[in-house]
């Protein structure tokens, strides 16, 4: 903090002249992600939490020599690939904007990848499409990504499972990219580390009766269920109908399973359930919650911090390449993003920007303690949770 402090002093007289010679402009970015769909009970907060960064950098005036910032919003559905892609198209070609933060579910990330950021050349940073398969995906280096990839997570899971004992799992996972691609990462960790799966099978999203994938996993047998899907949809479902039937009574949650709606739906019927998802217990995970609050959101819901994250790494990058311009500040964000430089947290963005516009090294921290590793992701910090008197809590960090 002293250190920031000392340079945002030495800064401070130069910060007005820093861009005497351009002109005070707008920025668009655009926020696609799934306000309806399998996840919309939590997207309302991650979209908040990028709002709140773009809010902060716009009553700086810092960005770009006064730079306004505005939030355009599209529906990724998180599902519907062609109705994400419509909307991102729609973000580009008429609205204008100048970034994409999100999408946010796998799927509809690599469609508008491909089909909408490449062509058109524009950057994009999801906050929490997690599929393995977009770390070597071709992105003409537009891409990148506040969360870990769940080669990650699939680590983190079976640390998890064995740290309590369990050795024999049954897995079921939604059947797309980023279920596919997390149940094969933690099956191959899961069995390399001695455990056994004694099933794997996909389920699809969007019925109303699970009773036969859950008869099939109860068949298969395993001490805990892990359930690779959405709160919202069939991953609820499959939930609800292993309770219902007795079959599970135990179940592990990766990250698209933890939501407040949670509570909502079972309470205390998840007693004894457990899982994780992306977070971190640095000083700038509490300043994000604290911030988020005296905005009117939850600043601890699953992808928040790192939907703040992935918007603030845009405008950071856009002042170190004194362009709003993808093509120019795309090669600056691990620049801003990782160390050596002057370490800045959530509500310190006008410090930031003040900083990198006096040529000074930066190290965005942030609410999710970002650190980009090789193919533009983060390397990936998580916070366990645990359910018992009918709520989820976090219990630990890994």
């Amino acid at each position: 903090m002293r250190n920031l402090l000392l340079a945002t002093s030495a800064v401070a007289m130069m910060a007005g002249g820093a861009y005497a010679d351009g002109h005070t402009e707008e920025v668009k970015i655009g926020v696609i992600l799934g306000f309806t769909g399998p996840l919309e009970s939590i997207t309302p907060a991650m979209g908040a939490g990028a709002e709140l960064a773009m809010a902060e950098v716009t009553e700086s005036g810092a960005l770009l020599g006064g730079a306004t910032v505005t939030s355009v919003r599209g529906d990724s559905t998180c599902i519907d690939a062609g109705a994400a892609t419509a909307a991102a198209e729609r973000l580009v070609t008429s609205d204008n904007v100048d970034a994409i933060m999100g999408a946010d579910c796998s799927g509809v990330t690599g469609a508008i990848l491909q089909n909408v950021a490449r062509p058109n050349g524009v950057a994009m940073i999801s906050p929490s499409a997690t599929s393995p398969g977009l770390s070597s995906a071709d992105d003409d280096g537009l891409f990148f990504r506040t969360a870990p990839s769940d080669a990650r997570q699939g680590v983190i899971i079976t640390e998890i499972l064995q740290d309590r004992g369990v050795n024999e799992v049954a897995l079921t996972y939604t059947n797309n990219d980023y279920g596919k691609g997390l149940a094969d990462a933690f099956q191959a960790e899961f069995e390399a580390a001695g455990g056994t799966v004694t099933i794997s099978a996909a389920h699809e999203d969007g019925k109303a009766d699970y009773s036969a994938e859950v008869g099939a996993l109860a068949s298969a047998g395993g001490e805990v269920l892990v359930v690779a899907g959405y709160v919202d949809q069939g991953g609820s479902g499959i939930i609800r109908s292993s309770l219902d039937s007795g079959a599970f009574d135990t179940f592990y949650l990766p990250d698209g399973m933890v939501g407040a709606v949670l509570n909502d739906n079972f309470g205390a019927e998840l007693n004894g359930s457990y899982g994780a998802y992306p977070g971190t217990d640095n000083a700038g995970a509490g300043i994000f919650v604290e911030l988020a609050e005296a905005a009117g959101f939850d600043g601890t819901g699953a992808f928040s911090p790192e939907s703040y994250d992935a918007a603030a790494l845009i405008m950071l990058a856009m002042q170190a390449a004194e362009s709003k311009d993808s093509a120019d500040y795309k090669d600056h964000v691990f620049d801003v993003a990782n160390a050596p430089g002057i370490q800045i947290m959530p509500g310190q963005l006008a410090e930031g920007l003040t900083l990198v516009a006096a040529g000074y090294d930066i190290d965005y921290v942030g609410a999710s303690a970002v650190e980009l590793i090789g193919p533009g992701e983060s390397a990936g910090n998580y916070q366990e949770i645990e359910f018992a008197d009918g709520v989820y809590s976090t219990i630990n960090y890994r």
